[in-house]
């Protein structure tokens, strides 16, 4: 179902008529109104126009079209800010403090059964549509920012769930390519709280604040109803919360060490968690891995029949180059090479995040592996490029200051780090870079600092407002021995860290070539997002 839903969108992939089509009429300006014959419905035109289709399948898709046209065009994409409405935030901010009243996200465990209950009590909303699933260790939200791009740009109505927000608890939520509103987010727990509860009496423990926030969104995406939902795991895959839709694709980013704790300290322990959200007869895209994460993904999707496209061998990034704003990359994916796509982001990361984006987005329309014919034909390239030259994403290598430039960027672990250096050397030509760092106290420091120390002048070491922010003092005693103690400052106030770092970018008569990057965290990101003043 999910290939055919997009096929009109398609080249080569199904008879739909490629006849030129008029202008739809403006609804106020239909001349056989007056004379009380309207003519077929919008609804029904579509239908008809659908001759050599499935009927139900025709069916759903002209609901799925006459529901995008009610609600108008996909919403620009934002990162909101608090509600301007007192009442509308009072209203919000109760709602997230009975959500952080229960479990939070570091504590965890490890079993489905009360996400199951509660999906069972709901009815099962997550059903409603079909998913891509996607995980990995570094690069999922940039993924599924790209993924759901491609899709409402071939005119599916888009449900995303991701997960941390960088500044807002609703982003985590977006429907038709932005953050459903704090009103749409209250209602939707509101929604859920007596289900929730019914579960929460009946189970060993409640539900945990990542738990309720999945059923809002498999309930959101029923409700808006979407055409497909694009959901990133949690932590893990196989008990992640998440794990309860049965995704026709699965997408698997780079996987490296981090939450070893939970996850094991090896790749193939990790990819063991990772490869459970790999669903029978499935199609796996899977990016590029260290050979013995690859071997186990492999090994699952064979347990479970799955098809796999990988990059380097099925897919990939044929070429790049580094463009204003951004790069042009030429991808190869699944129906053949797209070349001269603009990318909106800086490193190599990124434009193999997009090959990834570009193959799965294949896969769903069926192009992917195992789709049963030789030539199912291509994406239609235009609308390829035009997807991908919208995509934007928050807190990654995010300019959100000139002179001096100040970049945002949510690196976490030693491979995001070094990532993000290497796009940094690429795309800016600072003559000193200035470091605000601050993580979280259980991730891998040390390897964050190091993969940062090559391009960094000096660092300001500081903390964000979670109590999961590494200790300054603990922090300055790691960075001392990585940096040296003369390139290392701390500030434990974010705000002064801040200004600390611009201060120092400044000197020197560098100015015109100085810059400041503020890393080591998404919520680090985030909140020195808000104090620099973008809201939106």
């Amino acid at each position: 179902m999910a290939a055919e839903r997009g096929s009109g969108a398609l080249r080569r992939l199904a008879p739909v008529s490629d006849q030129p089509q008029p202008p739809e009429p403006d609804p106020g300006e239909n001349p056989d109104a007056e004379n009380g014959d309207t003519g077929p419905s919008e609804f029904e035109e579509i239908i008809g126009a659908e001759t050599d289709r499935d009927p139900d399948l025709a069916v759903i898709e002209a609901g799925s079209r006459t529901l995008r046209a009610q609600a108008g065009p996909p919403q620009a994409d934002v990162v909101p800010g608090r509600p301007e409405d007192p009442e509308t935030d009072r209203a919000l901010r109760a709602v997230e403090t009975e959500l952080m009243g229960r479990w939070p996200e570091t504590k965890l465990d490890p079993s489905l059964d009360r996400i199951r209950a509660l999906m069972d009590v709901m009815g099962e909303p997550q059903r409603a549509y079909p998913s891509i699933h996607i995980t990995g260790t570094n690069g999922k939200t940039s993924t599924a920012r790209m993924i759901e791009a491609l899709l409402s740009a071939f005119d599916l109505r888009t449900g995303r769930y991701t997960s941390p927000h960088v500044q807002s608890i609703t982003e985590r939520i977006s429907v038709d390519g932005a953050p459903v509103s704090a009103e749409r987010f209250i209602e939707a727990y509101q929604d859920v709280k007596p289900f929730a509860e019914m579960v929460d009496a009946k189970q060993p423990y409640r539900l945990s604040f990542f738990e309720m926030l999945t059923g809002m969104a498999y309930a959101a995406f029923a409700d808006a109803p979407v055409d497909v939902a694009v959901v990133e795991v949690g932590m893990g895959g196989r008990w992640d919360a998440t794990n309860v839709i049965d995704a026709g694709v699965s997408v698997i980013t780079p996987i490296s060490l981090d939450h070893v704790a939970r996850l094991g300290d090896t790749p193939e322990k990790i990819a063991g968690e990772k490869s459970g959200i790999v669903k029978k007869d499935a199609a796996v895209v899977l990016a590029q891995q260290p050979v013995e994460a690859a071997s186990v993904v492999l090994k699952r999707a064979a347990e479970e029949g799955a098809t796999v496209a990988r990059e380097g061998l099925e897919f990939g990034v044929v070429s790049r180059e580094v463009a204003v704003g951004g790069q042009l990359i030429t991808v190869r994916g699944l129906g053949g090479e797209y070349p001269e796509i603009f990318l909106p982001m800086h490193g190599a990361h990124m434009a193999h995040n997009a090959a990834v984006a570009l193959t799965a987005v294949e896969a769903f329309f069926g192009l992917g592996p195992g789709a049963g014919q030789p030539d199912r034909g291509s994406l239609d390239a235009d609308i390829v490029r035009q997807a991908f030259a919208s995509v934007s994403s928050p807190g990654r290598l995010e300019l959100v200051r000139s002179s001096p430039a100040v970049l945002l960027d949510a690196a976490h672990n030693p491979a995001g780090a070094r990532a993000t250096a290497e796009a940094v050397g690429e795309a800016f030509s600072f003559s000193r870079l200035v470091g605000v760092i601050g993580p979280s106290s259980d991730k891998d420091v040390r390897g964050l600092l190091e993969a940062f120390e090559p391009i960094f002048a000096e660092v300001v070491l500081t903390r964000n407002s979670t109590p999961r922010a590494m200790d300054v003092d603990a922090l300055a005693a790691v960075a001392v021995e990585v940096f040296g103690e003369e390139r290392v400052q701390v500030e434990p106030r974010l705000d002064s860290a801040l200004e600390e770092a611009i201060t120092l970018a400044e000197s020197e008569d560098e100015y015109a070539g100085a810059g400041v990057l503020v890393t080591g965290s998404v919520i680090t990101a985030g909140e020195a997002r808000l104090l620099l003043g973008r809201e939106r």
